[in-house]
């Protein structure tokens, strides 16, 4: 009787190779996601060099004059910075003959208001804004004071005192007020605000021409 020789069942290989297959298949994915992100992101410095080799890409800068200054000036009114004033303001009615006990007419307002200054990127000009190659030289407008008013929620009557003879003057307060407004407006025009305003729109837009892809940029 001739011996039986048994041969070994093959093992299935199939799912293993799938699976082998759909794991390079989706390492191959996640390569490229970020393959992708990292050329979309590298824009500047070393990283934009990097991806320039790799890619072959080149940085593009829109270097058209009248786009850059239509960009520009949508941005309209840049409001920069903010001044606040918290103050007591008198107004008195008073007379040269009589005391104030009889016939004057005192009153205090305690006043809270800001003063808000930017620059208006309307008003430039295609003339203020020069591009050559990857470099930009921007010439801003001046700065001015948009809004300078008082707070009538936190702005009250502190004291009002009134003569025994006379009645409360009712257009006392309105130029109370009048007079702290302009008090308002001459502390911040001392304390810088024009300058401040002008610098911080300078910042704000040379951020915004680096993001755009200018190298060299020069606001003033």
């Amino acid at each position: 009787m001739e011996p039986v020789v048994t041969v070994p069942e093959r093992r299935k290989s199939g799912p293993r190779v799938l699976t082998v297959l759909l794991a390079i298949f989706l390492g191959l994915l996640v390569g490229a996601g970020a393959f992708a992100i990292f050329l979309r992101q590298a824009t500047r410095g070393v990283w934009d060099r990097i991806a320039t080799a790799v890619s072959g890409r080149a940085l593009e800068v829109n270097v058209s004059q009248p786009t850059l200054v239509d960009r520009i000036q949508r941005l309209q009114r840049l409001e920069t910075v903010t001044y606040t004033m918290d103050k007591v303001v008198e107004g008195a009615r008073t007379s040269e003959v009589l005391p104030d006990f009889l016939v004057g007419d005192k009153l205090l307002l305690s006043v809270h208001g800001q003063a808000i200054a930017g620059v208006d990127l309307t008003e430039l000009k295609p003339s203020d804004v020069t591009v050559s190659g990857k470099s930009v030289h921007v010439r801003l407008p001046e700065a001015q004071i948009f809004v300078s008013a008082l707070d009538n929620g936190k702005t009250r009557v502190y004291s009002r005192s009134t003569g025994i003879f006379v009645p409360a003057d009712p257009d006392l307060e309105s130029e109370v007020r009048a007079k702290a407004e302009e008090d308002l407006r001459n502390s911040a025009l001392s304390a810088g605000i024009l300058d401040t305003a002008h610098k911080n729109a300078a910042s704000t837009l040379t951020t915004l021409l680096l993001n755009l892809g200018f190298e060299q940029v020069q606001v003033d």
